[in-house]
């Protein structure tokens, strides 16, 4: 076996990227926090992180609003430059250090509230990302019904203005006016005062919507009873960390992709599909020069990947230190944006015959959101025969879509505690960690299963993981690369891949991403539009609501950079900045095997050290730093 530094002896303990098959390879590299079981495991619950249900509800919706193929072109551009990169830089962050979103920050402390805003966003999209699985689980649990309960208009809860489409299939072209924007339930309302038992169900039944964001009403009982079954699910699968975790996602991360096949093949067959196809695919090439369409690509790219939750660096920070992280990264971006346009096929073949059904212009019945997943598409399947076991598949996809992301979110908190605290005690209380932080998230997301609960769900969607999350991988860019050094970067890959940073990647981190990544900002504010659901418009006091929270994870990052600079020594203001920013001590990688060339200690550690990396004492006054410049530094051991 070779490497880039020469010839590795095989009998060696220590397998380069798991590449040596032998028992050396089962074993834990880091035995206090444990490894993934294989790289398999790793890049499967990557996969199911990244891949959601943006994937399924958003993004098929934004390419046929963007110009349909001609929307492709700026996407892929987007994962080029900006996805892949950011994506890399944040798998090869965690896994150098071995260490969640918190701990990393060791490469420069002062900028340790980057973490901290990660934990914050990560806890507002775990709170409702589980409510979302939960309207699924209700609607799976629905499903086992001969006859949905969606699709006719005989039912308590309908209003007279109800009509099914299977009551009244001969609508035709000529009795409706020009194709208007919406779903087929608005569309059709405003001539025939028309509303689809597929809303009713969701607007009435499911949700018992009341009229206004401060109106909580009741909470809904069986919705809660589902919220409760989600947690379960989640806090099970994570009860012993990656160990168990890792077992589950290969269920949880390829079984979707059996049931969009199976999709798939029954939507392509059907009368009309092709219709839906060519519209979410036929290219409108002169929006190729509108900036929204690239702001839309630039964005969905970002959020789609999972970029700056901390979910990527604390999978990572699981890997062994010589995992070829660089090859995963591509893979995984680009099985993530094939899953979109793939899950855009199956969403509109349907879509395209119940257009076809009702005789009207697929953009009548294509929506995105809530709107798609429990209005739209259900209401679709109600057309075709054995209506109840398409539903039954096509809430358990979305079920299984939002616990791959949501098993990352939670893990993300509990590693992020758990390394913080560091001491024994709590890595072997791990498990209670993990049902701390579940129930805690359980109790949160109370209020979003009331009649209310909808309306504050859509605004954390819209402003809890917003323009925050750009804000937050910007800084963690300009901090890596500008405050730590491009070079001392480059130098730890190299360190950990045998290998550096392929140069396209070392020109997109310095100068590329962050370019995107203030465009997609600035993009943001410039179209930023208030928040309104269908008909409603949410009042001042809920959007000002929706800023607090984003701003929430944001001033993180100055407030503990204010802290750090308090804290730290320095006889100038200068020389306090200069020891606020540079690397503490122990950063570097987590095993003392590991710690090769500018990161070997210079101080022997004691026998009970073992192979994991202690705090040095602290009357050892000087330890020398080697610079990117090769110069020697002495770094103070009071930082």
């Amino acid at each position: 076996v070779t490497s880039h530094h020469g010839p590795i002896p095989v009998s060696s303990s220590r397998p380069q990227n798991g590449a040596v098959p032998s028992e050396a390879t089962k074993k834990d590299q880091n035995l206090k926090r444990g490894n993934w079981g294989n790289q398999i495991e790793f890049v499967l619950t990557s996969v199911g992180y990244a891949v959601g249900l943006g994937n399924v509800w958003r993004f098929p919706y934004l390419c046929y609003r963007n110009g349909g193929g001609a929307f492709m072109f700026p996407y892929f551009i987007m994962l080029i430059f900006c996805g892949i990169p950011l994506f890399f830089m944040e798998l090869s962050f965690g896994q150098f250090a071995s260490q969640g979103c918190l701990g990393v920050w060791r490469i420069s402390p002062m900028f340790k509230g980057v973490g901290y805003g990660m934990m914050v966003v990560s806890t507002y999209i775990g709170i409702y990302y589980n409510v979302v699985i939960c309207i699924a689980f209700y609607y799976f649990f629905s499903s086992m019904t001969p006859v949905l309960p969606w699709t006719y208009c005989n039912n308590p809860w309908n209003t007279p203005d109800c009509m099914s489409v299977l009551d009244n299939p001969n609508i035709t072209n000529g009795s409706q006016p020009p194709a208007l924007p919406g779903n087929v339930s608005q569309a059709l309302n405003q001539t025939l005062k028309r509303t689809s038992p597929s809303e009713e169900y969701w607007r009435l039944y499911v949700l018992k919507l009341s009229d206004d964001i401060g109106n909580f009403g009741e909470v809904r009982l069986p919705l809660l009873g589902c919220l409760g079954v989600s947690w379960v699910v989640v806090f099970l699968c994570l009860i012993r960390g990656v160990k168990s975790s890792g077992k589950v996602v290969y269920f949880t991360a390829t079984f979707p992709y059996v049931v969009l096949t199976i999709l798939f093949i029954r939507g392509v067959t059907l009368e009309g599909a092709f219709t839906g196809i060519m519209y979410y695919l036929t290219p409108q090439w002169d929006k190729i020069l509108e900036a929204k369409v690239w702001g839309d690509a630039a964005s969905q790219i970002f959020y789609s990947l999972g970029c700056a939750w901390g979910g990527l660096v604390t999978m990572a920070s699981y890997n062994k230190f010589h995992n070829n992280c660089y090859r995963d990264s591509v893979i995984i971006s680009i099985t993530n944006c094939a899953t979109s346009v793939y899950a855009g096929f199956v969403i509109f073949s349907i879509l395209g015959f119940m257009a076809n059904h009702l005789g009207v212009d697929v953009s009548r019945v294509a929506d995105h959101g809530p709107g798609l997943a429990f209005v739209a598409y259900p209401e679709a399947l109600t057309l075709l025969p054995i209506a109840p076991l398409w539903s039954l598949l096509f809430f358990f996809m979305l079920i299984l879509l939002g616990l791959g992301t949501q098993f990352c979110l939670l893990e993300t908190l509990v590693t992020a505690i758990v390394d913080e605290v560091g001491n024994e005690w709590i890595l072997q209380k791990k498990t209670y960690v993990t049902l701390g932080v579940a129930v805690a998230g359980f109790l949160l997301g109370i209020p979003l299963t009331s009649q209310a609960g909808i309306y504050w769900l859509l605004l954390m969607d819209n402003y809890a993981a917003s323009f925050s999350l750009v804000i937050i991988s910007c800084i963690m860019c300009v901090s890596i690369m500008y405050i730590y050094g491009h070079q001392n970067y480059f130098q730890d890959i190299r360190m950990m891949l045998g290998f550096p940073p392929p140069l396209f990647f070392q020109i997109c981190w310095r100068f590329v991403s962050p370019a995107i990544i203030f465009f997609i900002l600035i993009f943001s504010v410039i179209q930023y539009q208030p928040i309104t659901y269908n008909q409603y418009q949410y009042p001042s006091w809920a959007v000002a609501i929706g800023f607090l929270m984003a701003l929430s994870s944001v001033i993180c990052i100055p407030l503990y950079a204010l802290f750090q600079f308090c804290r730290t020594d320095g006889d100038t203001l200068l020389q306090r900045l200069k020891n606020a920013t540079k690397p503490s001590r122990d950063w570097g990688p987590a095993l003392l095997e590991h710690r090769t060339g500018r990161y070997a200690p210079t101080i022997a550690p004691s026998p009970e050290d073992g192979l994991e990396v202690q705090p040095l004492h602290p009357d050892k006054a000087q330890i020398p730093m080697v610079g990117s410049n090769g110069s020697s530094r002495l770094q103070d051991s009071r930082i």
